[in-house]
């Protein structure tokens, strides 16, 4: 019998990448990893030992916190408990693919902003924790990352637990989160840059083995294998680490605003540093445990109201001389008072919050960002209270929907060559206009 498609995927997906994959993301290419991490990828590389793992690292290492199920019984990708959700990023960080801590070790910044997005479209999820333990990857996606992460974090507060590494890429990311928190043994820091270029040349006389470039392009062939790298090729790879590490120094700058500076940032020499260091260097900003960090995400903000907007009524001296005469107002009259001015409050209440509301959806709807993106558009209108500002970044950090399953498919759709036509422009019009009626009819069905 012939396995179900998902079983097969599945299977690959357990499987990890290969070690040709594997060599072709870390060679010749900018990595925001830590120096110890590249240092093992390289021996096992180059001289193919084995090397068994101590244990699997997973999604599945805080398994006994929170859980999938939500209240409705639909099954979410991360954990969730008290509202907090769980966003584990375990592993060495890649750019592309469906890792989320697979049992290869990886762990993509595709799969970290689904979850994020996730996160924002839940109800049941008022924080979300980064639980980290990762030595970097990939520069390429990292920046997105931590972009959408701070972005994110204006609409629920995202925190960053290190538990217990977070270097390089993981913690640029961690760097856009609220706060970095730390146990005594954490790692953080690692902030900067290695290109590793291997020279075969020897291995390859040894074995009698003579290869021949034949390339057009006078930089075709830069940083290749066989031979040692030539002082402009070095520059030129020198000078593109400095300009990553530019960027990264501004990020975390960026994300730690008023705690650390760009100059103290350059000053750590992209040093690691323990626990208490971490926090004296600025790069954390205290030490807890993961069930406090928890416990302390889980209760509403201090001052909440039951009110969906606003803070708590404040009395005016006109109300308190009121309350002083209501001794001469019989019982029924101050009833009736009571239910007309409730009354009067309500509908004025409600007006005013349909005319905010619409507002706000109708910029959600009609945002350049949200052409290819309408359904997390209206997810984003409705279910999150998102400035129309925080919504567009957010879009504009996400995939487009597939029109198509095939490049045939998509080729069969497209004009061969040209601008865009009246009739497509009209057709665009129209599907913009049908979910902006859409989110309108939800809107007004929600405040009623």
């Amino acid at each position: 019998m012939t396995e179900p498609p998902e079983i097969k995927q599945k299977a690959v997906a357990e499987a990890g990448p290969s070690l040709a994959q594997i060599a072709g993301r870390v060679l010749n290419r900018p990595l925001l990893l830590h120096p110890d991490k590249a240092d093992l990828i390289l021996h096992v590389l180059q001289g193919r030992i084995g090397i068994e793992p101590l244990q699997a690292i997973t999604p599945e290492t805080n398994r006994f916190v929170g859980t999938y199920r939500r209240a409705n019984g639909s099954i979410g990708s991360m954990r969730v408990e008290n509202g907090v959700a769980i966003l584990p990023i375990v592993g060495s960080l890649v750019n592309r693919g469906a890792w989320i801590g697979a049992s290869s070790g990886l762990v993509s910044y595709e799969g970290i902003a689904a979850q994020l997005r996730e996160a924002v479209a839940d109800p049941e999820v008022r924080a979300i924790l980064l639980d980290i333990d990762s030595s970097g990857g990939e520069a390429t996606g990292m920046f997105a990352t931590a972009k959408l992460v701070a972005a994110v974090n204006k609409t629920k507060p995202v925190v960053a637990f290190v538990n217990d590494v977070a270097a390089s890429a993981a913690y640029g990311i961690a760097s856009a989160a609220s706060e970095i928190i730390v146990s005594p043994t954490s790692m953080v820091g690692s902030i900067g840059v290695v290109l590793t270029h291997l020279d075969r040349s020897g291995e390859l006389e040894d074995r009698g083995v003579k290869p021949t470039l034949i390339h057009a392009g006078a930089h075709k062939v830069d940083g290749h294998p066989f031979g040692p790298l030539s002082d402009a090729v070095r520059a030129d790879l020198q000078a593109e680490v400095i300009k990553i590490y530019d960027q990264f120094v501004d990020l975390v700058a960026e994300g730690r605003t008023g705690r650390i500076s760009a100059d103290a940032i350059r000053a750590t020499d992209a040093r690691t540093y323990l626990g208490a260091d971490a926090i004296a260097q600025c790069l954390a900003d205290r030490m807890a445990s993961l069930d406090e960090v928890i416990a302390a995400l889980s209760q509403p903000p201090s001052g909440a109201s039951p009110q969906r907007k606003g803070g708590p009524m404040t009395q005016t001296p006109q109300n308190e001389a009121q309350q002083g005469d209501v001794s001469a107002i019989s019982p029924a009259d101050l009833q009736s008072a009571v239910e007309v001015t409730r009354a009067e409050a309500h509908t004025a209440g409600v007006t005013a919050g349909k005319a905010e509301a619409t507002a706000r959806i109708k910029s959600i709807m009609t945002a350049p960002e949200t052409e290819g993106r309408e359904a997390q558009a209206l997810v984003l209108a409705l279910e999150t209270e998102m400035t129309a500002a925080d919504a567009a970044k957010v879009l504009a950090a996400s995939p487009k929907t597939a029109s198509a399953t095939s490049i045939a498919d998509r080729a069969a759709q497209e004009a061969e060559l040209g601008a865009e036509t009246p009739a497509d422009h009209r057709n665009r019009s129209e599907r913009n206009a049908a979910g902006w009626s859409k989110a309108i009819t939800q809107a007004n069905a929600r405040f009623n």
